[in-house]
């Protein structure tokens, strides 16, 4: 081999590594950090403006005071707007709360509350619960429509999950301490029956829209998130 053929190669080989790095680089700049660990920036009331009285910060977690009735006006809303994404973030819950992360919520003056048009990931303690669970209302379950299966490990009260949220042009994943438990075709048919028949046959916007935002629901529990981060897809 002459002495031009390797550099020639040599040059070769640091392209292709230049051009590797600056594709991780790439990919990783399209991730957005959702909370900062330190203030409620980037969040806001749903349907609201001005001051957030009902979550705080405290030790680098994002903490629901439990301060809503009935599911009804203490859920925080992302100020951003997300289409096809990948979420992730670990949360933890008191005994007997229950919580939920929602996502292509809307706002309007249509709706009270983020679930009549977010599906959601299921966020709650399920054996100190002080009622029966059926398997939908489970934690990692899209809540009311798709349980989650047998390969779900839920940590104890108390103890942080790490969960994530993929959204793909409708096809949608739920992951719980690095399993997947939950996988499904939103809009098919059978999507659409089970929409039509059960929880949210008197909800005519649940899931209907493709993009939307981010949110956290306050259902007069407490509940702790933490290292919530999204990537667009």
């Amino acid at each position: 081999m002459t002495k031009n053929s390797s550099r020639r190669i040599m040059m070769l080989l640091l392209l292709i590594l230049a051009t590797s790095h600056y594709s991780s680089v790439l990919a990783q700049s399209t991730e957005k950090i959702l909370f900062d660990g330190k203030t409620l920036k980037g969040w806001h009331g749903f349907n609201q403006k001005g001051e957030v009285k009902n979550w705080t910060v405290s030790h680098g977690a994002l903490v629901c005071l439990g301060a809503a009735q009935d599911a009804h006006g203490g859920d925080l809303v992302s100020d951003g707007v997300y289409e096809n994404f990948e979420l992730s973030w670990e949360w933890k819950v008191d005994k007997g709360s229950n919580s939920g992360v929602m996502y292509h919520v809307v706002e309007s003056d249509k709706y009270e509350a983020p679930y009549e048009t977010g599906p959601e990931y299921q966020i709650i303690d399920d054996i100190g619960f002080p009622a029966k669970l059926e398997e939908w209302q489970m934690a990692g379950a899209d809540y009311a429509m798709t349980p989650a299966n047998g390969q779900k490990k839920l940590k104890p009260v108390g103890e942080w999950n790490s969960s994530k949220i993929i959204y793909n042009k409708g096809h949608v994943e739920h992951w719980l301490n690095g399993v997947r438990i939950v996988e499904f075709e939103a809009y098919t048919p059978e999507w659409k029956h089970k929409r039509e028949t059960g929880k949210w046959k008197d909800y005519p916007g649940y899931g209907t829209s493709t993009q939307g935002h981010i949110a956290l629901q306050d259902h007069g529990n407490k509940a702790y998130y933490r290292n919530m981060r999204i990537k667009a897809l």
